[in-house]
């Protein structure tokens, strides 16, 4: 237990008392006080109150030395006071010191996802998790839980959501992006992944759902929708959107939607209700979605 701060007996000088800090030894020093006790109340100065007197300042003095006994080591006198015998001493609470340390951030709203390197955070809907066990990072949110893949070996996703920077080509208009970017997607959904598997043994056919321009984040983007069939499976819906970033060089960034077909997919209004709920980050009120007010960008 580590001795409380206060004058105790100097291991290295025993008729002088020494300040202890709590956890080393300090330069101040001092003689101790001789305790002073008036005289019995009523006495006469005869010799039994003398006695009385006596007795009192041996017990008062035996009580001094009980309590400030310091047991000296054989070192320099440089030791904790209480290491090997410390005087009992009745300390009140305090309270600890200040931590150096910030106190934490409030934590992340469960009810979104933040994409920093886009400047954008997307609302998680009932039926979307954020990735695990993803490897792609571009990633943002998934369905819930894998199922075997209808066509080569692996698993698969229900739904997947995607957020990525635009930097394969200097292209600045979102149309043609969000147009050139749509093949990619589905085939990667649904013809061949990175891995060269074929999940869904492929795309049979695929037909335009529906295009055209679209506010992101108060952003004008646009995009485009696709209906994709597979040799197995359902098949499923594949969207591209691009939009400017509202932070930095105000890159253009692809939001991709991959989402199965038939009922064990996730509703196809999913899509627009993520697309109207993206936000710039720190921003809680600029929405967007098909249909809003469409104006300039910056």
């Amino acid at each position: 237990m580590t001795t409380p701060p206060g004058w105790y007996r100097d291991p290295s000088a025993p008729h002088t008392e020494r300040w202890w800090d709590g956890t080393a030894w300090t330069e101040h020093r001092r003689t101790p006080e001789a305790p002073q006790h008036p005289p019995p109340r009523g006495s006469d100065g005869s010799g039994r109150a003398k006695a009385v007197a006596l007795t009192t300042a041996a017990a008062v003095l035996v009580a001094a030395i009980v309590t400030g006994a310091v047991v000296l080591s054989e070192d320099d006198g440089d030791g904790d006071p209480g290491a090997i015998t410390a005087p009992t001493v009745s300390v009140p609470a305090s309270p600890p010191p200040p931590s150096s340390e910030s106190a934490p951030e409030p934590s992340a709203d469960p009810g979104r996802v933040v994409d920093e390197l886009n400047g954008i955070t997307l609302p998680l809907l009932d039926g979307w998790v954020r990735p695990e066990n993803v490897s792609d990072t571009d990633v943002v949110m998934t369905t819930p839980g894998t199922y075997d893949c209808p066509g080569d070996d692996g698993l698969c996703r229900h739904g997947t959501v995607l957020s990525r920077t635009v930097t394969a080509n200097d292209e600045k208009s979102t149309a043609a992006l969000a147009r050139e970017d749509i093949s990619d997607a589905a085939d990667l959904a649904y013809d061949r992944n990175r891995v060269d598997e074929r999940p869904f043994h492929g795309i049979t056919s695929h037909r335009l759902v529906e295009q055209g321009p679209v506010a992101v984040a108060g952003r004008t983007g646009y995009f485009v929708r696709w209906r994709v069939r597979t040799e197995a499976g359902p098949g499923g819906y594949v969207q591209s959107m691009a939009f400017p970033s509202s932070v930095g060089s105000e890159s253009l960034v692809m939001v991709r939607y991959v989402f199965d077909a038939g009922a064990e997919g996730p509703p196809l209004a999913d899509m627009d209700r993520i697309t109207e709920g993206i936000r710039p980050v720190g921003d809680e009120d600029t929405g967007g979605g098909v249909g809003s007010d469409i104006g300039p960008t910056r």
